[in-house]
């Protein structure tokens, strides 16, 4: 998607590892399938996980949330097609990937 410069995909499925490796998270540690939803922070507060993340995990947790929602929406595509240039996209891609590292070995 990054190659084909589908930059609003490559944010959104950002966006999904985040939420399914949270979601996974919660699953191990509560035994219980997680809630039905999106919102990232929510996730990592109900599952106990942000107690153990950084400042700035918590700062690309935040800048992923939009992501979800409102790439889906056709009003919010414009703006974020500002935001999520080649180079922004790079760098969601590696953080993406440590944070699911970060969040597997914790499993």
């Amino acid at each position: 998607m990054l190659e084909t410069r589908r930059f609003l995909y490559v944010g959104f499925m950002c966006h999904q590892v985040i939420e399914k490796a949270l979601k996974a998270y919660w699953s191990e540690v509560l035994e219980e399938p997680p809630l039905k939803i999106h919102h990232l922070s929510r996730l990592a507060a109900k599952s106990g996980l942000i107690d153990e993340l950084s400042e700035d995990q918590m700062d690309f947790i935040d800048s992923l949330e939009p992501l979800n929602i409102e790439a889906r929406y056709p009003s919010y595509k414009e703006q974020l097609m500002k935001v999520l240039t080649s180079e922004y996209c790079k760098e969601l891609l590696e953080k993406t990937k440590a944070l699911q590292l970060w969040i597997k070995d914790r499993l």
